[in-house]
């Protein structure tokens, strides 16, 4: 289960170093991680094999929709397999560092069976957003949820 949030820093090459912590369960027996975009504007790392089923799934959905086949061009579009270096960073093409206007500082944060990888000002705004949650208007499923 990844959690957890952690600042790092991109090198001047665009490459992320996983926390030594993370990389057996991240790249299990040196297999790929993949990394793709979310509408959201973080990027998405996964496993690959936590990422394989939910790429057949979003695959298998109705290309005609426009709405839909945008989510598949952004989610399946962008996704790329990267394969740690012996250091353990992994390249973060430029194309995802530009969908996500990632610069040098980035944040590594656990979503469970992944991370997302934020801008150092997109993960701020996130913060900001945080605050400013009703406790009143919780989303489905959270208001019986004890803390």
């Amino acid at each position: 289960m990844f959690q957890g949030a952690i600042a790092l820093s991109l090198d001047a090459k665009g490459r992320l170093a996983i926390p030594a912590r993370h990389r057996d369960a991240l790249v299990p027996d040196g297999a790929p991680l993949v990394i793709t975009a979310h509408p959201h504007r973080c990027l998405l790392i996964y496993p690959q094999a936590a990422w394989e089923p939910i790429s057949q799934k979003i695959a298998a959905m109705p290309g005609l929709d426009k709405a839909t086949a945008a989510l598949k061009r952004l989610l399946v579009g962008f996704a790329q397999a990267e394969t740690p270096d012996a250091a353990g960073r992994v390249l973060v093409a430029p194309s995802l560092r530009q969908w996500a206007q990632l610069d040098k500082q980035v944040w590594l944060v656990g979503q469970g069976s992944h991370f997302e990888l934020w801008s150092d000002a997109g993960w701020q705004q996130q913060l900001e957003a945080m605050q400013h949650i009703d406790s009143d208007a919780l989303p489905l499923g959270f208001e019986s949820l004890a803390l």
